[in-house]
C-alpha cells in the first residue's frame, strides 16, 4: 500500500494532472495505493504524521514545499519515502537523480530501493536540500510578491533586484563548547545537504545526500561593482571559485546574528527557529536510483 499525499494546487496546479497521471501508472502496475489531498498550508505535514501510524510507503507529489511539509509529518524510523516532482522548481530530485518523468518516479517507487539519505535538523525543522539566511531569504520573500512571473526566471529576476538592494547581514559563526566565536559579514550563509536552490542555481554545488557530511558556504561582502561577476560565477555553478566565498564541510554549524533573521529551510520561510543546524546521517530512506 503506498500513500500519497499531493498538493493541488502546486505549480499552478500542474501536481493534478500529475496525480492522474500517477493513478494511471499505479493502475496499469497493480499497486494499490490512496490519495490523500492538501488543503491549506502545513496540512501536509499533518497527514504524514497521521499516516505514519500505519503507512509503510508515503509519497509526496509536488514540489520543493510539498516535499519538505511531508518530510516534517514522517516517521523516518518505520516510513520509506517517495516522490512525484511536481514543482516549479524541482531542486532536491536533481540531487537524488529522482526522475522528473512522472510514469518513471512512480516505477522507482514501485521497483526501486529506498536508500538511507542524510538530512537537516535547524532549529527543530528538517531540511532535506539547502537551509539558509540572507540574499536567498529576500529572493524568496520577493517571489513571494510576484504574480506574473514563475519559475526560475522569477527566481532570476528576483535574484537581480536583491542583488542591487540587498544589506549585508553581520554574524558570529560558533563552533565546539561555543567559546570561539568567529565574525562575519555576508551576502549569504547556507548550508547544503542538496546541490542547488532557485530552479536550478548551483549555490552548494559539491554537496553528496549521503555522504555524512554538509557544505557550509558563505558568500562574504563585496563590492557592489563585483556583483554582475559573481552573479555569472553563481549561475555557472562556480560560487565556490569566487575570493569572497568560504567553503568547509561540517556536522554542525551554528549562527548568531546581530539582529532577528528569517531562515530558508529548502524554501518555507521561518521567522522563530535559530539557526543551529546539525546532520542527520542516513536518517531517512527515500527511493532513488
Amino acid at each position: 500500500m503506498i500513500d500519497i499525499i499531493v498538493n493541488p494546487v502546486a505549480n499552478g496546479k500542474k501536481a493534478m494532472k500529475c496525480a492522474k497521471a500517477a493513478e494511471k501508472r499505479l493502475k496499469e502496475r497493480g499497486v494499490e495505493y490512496k490519495i490523500h489531498y492538501t488543503s491549506a498550508p502545513k496540512h501536509a505535514t499533518e497527514l504524514a504524521r497521521e499516516l505514519s501510524k500505519t503507512s509503510d510507503v508515503i509519497v509526496a507529489l509536488g514540489g520543493d514545499g510539498t516535499i519538505n511539509e511531508v518530510f516534517n509529518g514522517l516517521d523516518t524510523e518505520k516510513v520509506k519515502f517517495g516522490i512525484i516532482p511536481c514543482g516549479s522548481g524541482n531542486d532536491f530530485i536533481a540531487t537524488a537523480n529522482i526522475p522528473s518523468n512522472t510514469e518513471k518516479a512512480v516505477d522507482l517507487i514501485v521497483d526501486g530501493e529506498a536508500k538511507p539519505t542524510d538530512y537537516m535538523v535547524c532549529g527543530g525543522v528538517r531540511g532535506l536540500n539547502i537551509i539558509g539566511t540572507g540574499i536567498d531569504v529576500d529572493i524568496l520573500k520577493r517571489c513571494r510578491k510576484s504574480k506574473i512571473l514563475k519559475g526560475k526566471l522569477q527566481y532570476v529576476i528576483s535574484l537581480i533586484i536583491s542583488l542591487i538592494k540587498f544589506v549585508f547581514y553581520k554574524f558570529y559563526i560558533i563552533r565546539d563548547d561555543g567559546s570561539e566565536r568567529e565574525e562575519k559579514e555576508a551576502l549569504i550563509a547556507c548550508v547544503g545537504n542538496g546541490t542547488r536552490f532557485g530552479g536550478g542555481i548551483r549555490m552548494c554545488p559539491e554537496a553528496v545526500i549521503d555522504d555524512g557530511l554538509l557544505d557550509f558556504v558563505i558568500a562574504g561582502k563585496l563590492k557592489k561593482g563585483k556583483i554582475p561577476g559573481a552573479f555569472i560565477k553563481l549561475m555557472k555553478g562556480k560560487i565556490l571559485e569566487q575570493d569572497f566565498t568560504s567553503f568547509e564541510r561540517v556536522e554542525r554549524i551554528r549562527l548568531e546574528f546581530d539582529k532577528p533573521v528569517t531562515v530558508q529551510v529548502d524554501g518555507e520561510l521561518f521567522d522563530d527557529i535559530d539557526f543551529d543546524l546539525s546532520i542527520v546521517k542516513g536518517g531517512v530512506k527515500i527511493f532513488r536510483p
